[in-house]
């Protein structure tokens, strides 16, 4: 009779641990951030595209956000989206500064990312601390910011981003001086 006993609790247990381990797993997906370009894992069946917000691409899930900036994708001479992006990386730079895992993390206060006018726009719940990491490419000139109040959900992020570049190596500057003496020999 013990022994039934017994044996009953410890398959209770192991039931128990079994799904509390279910149900703390989050699952992710692959999500393009530009299209066969740079990607990234997000929890999956949560994450969604809310389009670009003054230029800028923006993912929300219940409780963290990803914002993703590329200047070659932004035509304008002003790179406005490009100070607005800037702007929200200061903001976050002025938390707390954490090294996890080889990925320089912010930890800020959800109060702090009230300020941002994404998070005006974009329904995030915002409670807490949240664990902010930015993160850029030279190669293919993405930058990211991921904010998450799930400090390992913000770092397996981090982790899974796979750069690759798709926009040409060409500088708009020299086509920009090309054009201006062009300009300049139809003026004589």
């Amino acid at each position: 009779n013990k022994k039934i006993i017994i044996i009953g609790i410890i398959i209770l247990i192991i039931a128990v641990a079994i799904i509390l381990l279910m149900l703390t797993t989050v699952n992710y997906e692959k999500i393009e951030i530009t299209p066969n370009g740079t990607s990234i894992d997000a929890p999956a069946k949560q994450t969604k595209y809310n389009g670009k917000i003054e230029g800028a691409k923006v993912w929300n899930w219940n409780n963290g956000i990803l914002v993703s900036y590329n200047p070659n994708e932004d035509k304008n001479l002003i790179k406005v989206t490009e100070i607005g992006f800037n702007a929200l990386n200061k903001i976050i730079q002025n938390g707390e500064k954490q090294d996890i895992d080889g990925y320089t993390c912010y930890i800020i206060n959800a109060e702090d990312l009230i300020q941002v006018h994404i998070f005006e726009v974009i329904k995030v719940n915002l409670n807490g601390k949240f664990y902010c990491i930015p993160l850029s490419n030279e190669t293919s000139h993405d930058n990211l910011i991921i904010c998450c109040n799930n400090k390992d959900i913000a770092l397996h992020m981090a982790k899974s981003v796979q750069y690759k570049n798709v926009f040409p190596d060409n500088n708009n500057l020299n086509n920009t001086i090309s054009k201006v003496e062009n300009m300049t020999e139809d003026l004589r």
